[in-house]
């Protein structure tokens, strides 16, 4: 019994185990699916995060002056505000909106045959900063005084809710991501646990001839821990295919633009499956030595 013990603990740990069956694919294809769900909650939630960014720095670059005035005296009152527009420091560059733009603008809500031209609606002046930034207030207490039916809108009512949408996107995705880990862990878990089960007389035998519940358990821990990351590199293979089939920006429009990943953003979900890996390695570890104590 004795040299039979030596020659089985001289093997590597996980060779004097048997294959575990079901529950060894089971982690392989849990590591896998998770992983490519992963891939995908990273990559929309960065995309939406950069939308949102795009949309509040573009929002933060401009401003709009809407210009309300009796019909005999609005063009000598759009005079006056681009006047005072150009000479304010601050300001690249202002131009009035034409009817097509503003018919442009209302058409989501009342769409395409909107008579714009017979509406009493406001001028509205496009204002672009030449980005060192202007004095807000500044600026509307001159209009005030010089064009009474001049609002200045900075739209900062615009901006704030875009910047607190990007930082809740991102922590969105932080967050599913974890999710996704902790579902990933429990079905690991379970799946140790199965063939831990199993394996009870095998675990007897080792024990009998010497083995110790480390050398046991890193059995355990060696197989789960590499099939979880060899499934989990095919998810994120398969999620990054993924990624690269969804439309185009040209063929998707404009909230599309920039889905998936950019630049270095393409790194990320390689380092999904060390991380799968890692996991693995945890809860295997985790229920090996929880499950040998119930075996004891």
């Amino acid at each position: 019994m004795k040299s039979l013990g030596r020659v089985l603990l001289a093997e590597p740990a996980d060779s004097v185990v048997p294959p575990s069956g079901p529950s060894a694919w089971l982690t392989s294809f849990t590591a896998g699916a998770m992983t490519f769900l992963a891939v995908f909650a990273l990559a929309l939630s960065l995309a939406s995060g950069r939308l949102a960014e795009r949309w509040s720095g573009a929002l933060e670059r401009t401003a709009t002056v809407r210009l309300s005035a009796p019909e005999d005296q609005i063009n000598q009152q759009v005079e006056l505000v681009l006047g005072l527009l150009a000479t304010t420091p601050g300001i690249q560059g202002a131009r009035v909106l034409s009817q097509d733009e503003q018919r442009s603008l209302l058409e989501p809500w009342f769409g395409p045959d909107l008579p714009v031209e017979a509406l009493p609606l406001p001028r509205l002046i496009e204002v672009v900063e030449d980005g060192t930034g202007y004095d807000g207030e500044g600026l509307r207490q001159r209009l005030a005084a010089e064009a009474p039916g001049a609002i200045l809108d900075d739209h900062t009512r615009w901006r704030e809710p875009m910047a607190v949408a990007a930082a809740r996107l991102r922590l969105l995705g932080l967050l599913s991501i974890g999710l996704i880990g902790a579902a990933m862990a429990a079905m690991i878990t379970l799946a140790a646990n199965a063939a831990l089960a199993a394996n009870a007389q095998v675990i007897k035998v080792l024990r009998l001839v010497g083995a110790r519940d480390a050398y046991i358990a890193r059995a355990f821990v060696r197989r789960f821990t590499l099939r979880a990351a060899i499934g989990a590199a095919i998810g994120a293979g398969a999620g990054l295919i993924g990624v690269l089939l969804l439309p185009s920006a040209n063929d998707a429009g404009g909230f599309l633009t920039g889905l998936g990943f950019q630049g270095a953003g393409w790194l990320w979900p390689f380092a999904l499956p060390p991380l799968a890996a890692l996991v693995a390695f945890l809860a295997t570890r985790a229920a090996a030595f929880r499950k040998l104590r119930e075996l004891t």
